[in-house]
């Protein structure tokens, strides 16, 4: 039971337990649409619905035949293989860029803050369809378009927000006397960043990294303009499965997606936590 102030009236009460029904129901929501992926995976047939086998839960509507076809066939392959190889990149160039805007615009004396900041997250609120379109015509010209290059630095550019913004965040209760202190004691600029500011804003950097590469990895409007079909990534495989044939092993791609994301997400709260004991700010 809940422990109310004595101060707490009827309606504070009421609204207490609304207030969580109403999350409880907007997390149902949310997580309903996973639910019943996770089981339509292990489907025997090659239906997107419950077999009667399935409902009836007997051991033959289930198999692992989808989840066997996602690492057998070479299509599906070739596109895990480039999602891999271009992520973990795109995810390095975000990381190194962001950080280092994220330290520079946290300095005092940083002419234009404001006007800096909403450029480099602009990527965040731009919809993705003028970004892809706009990154389509600028590759042609440059002959960026299709290649293993264009489409890492266009995930980059979508990775960068994510970085500057928990990089930022790391940043707001940093002490800046640290560095100038390292200064005084003859360290160089690079010295003191890898021994004073590094250690310390960590958890924000790798939190950034984790949040560009789940962007990087699931990403799929600019792959489909600036990609090709030699660089056909999981999600693109998946657009493409949609609309040419539906496969279940589909469904099995997205749950291993699913899964990636909880154990990444579940890493960036950890990094949460540690960064929050880190400056004081929690037990």
């Amino acid at each position: 039971m809940a422990r109310f102030p004595a101060y707490a009236s009827g309606w504070d009460k009421t609204w207490h337990y609304a207030f969580r029904i109403i999350c409880g129901l907007v997390f149902a929501f949310l997580m309903f649409p996973i639910l019943v992926i996770l089981p339509l995976s292990f489907n025997a047939g090659n239906l997107f619905t419950f077999t009667p086998e399935m409902l009836r839960f007997d051991p033959d509507g289930y198999s692992l035949r989808h989840y066997r076809n996602l690492f057998q066939s070479p299509d599906w392959q070739i596109a895990m293989y480039n999602s891999f190889r271009i992520a973990p990149v795109a995810t390095l160039v975000s990381v190194s860029i962001g950080t280092l805007a994220a330290i520079g615009l946290s300095q005092r004396h940083m002419p234009f803050k404001q006007a800096i900041m909403a450029i480099l997250i602009s990527p965040m609120i731009v919809p993705l369809i003028i970004s892809a379109a706009g990154m389509f015509f600028f590759y042609s010209r440059i002959g960026l378009q299709g290649t293993y290059v264009g489409i890492v630095l266009a995930h980059a550019v979508l990775g960068v927000p994510f970085v500057i913004i928990t990089v930022t965040a790391t940043l707001t209760g940093f002490d800046h006397s640290l560095t100038r202190a390292s200064a005084s004691l003859g360290a160089g600029p690079v010295k003191t960043f890898f021994k004073i500011q590094m250690p310390l804003i960590l958890p924000g950097v790798i939190s950034g990294a984790l949040f560009a590469f789940i962007t990087s990895f699931d990403e799929v409007v600019i792959v489909l303009f600036v990609g090709s079909a030699d660089l056909k990534t999981l999600p693109w495989e998946m657009f493409s499965g949609l609309r040419e044939q539906l496969s279940p092993t589909i469904l099995a791609v997205a749950t291993v997606l699913v899964a990636l994301s909880v154990m990444l997400l579940t890493c960036v709260e950890l990094l949460r936590r540690r960064s929050q004991r880190m400056r004081g700010l929690e037990p």
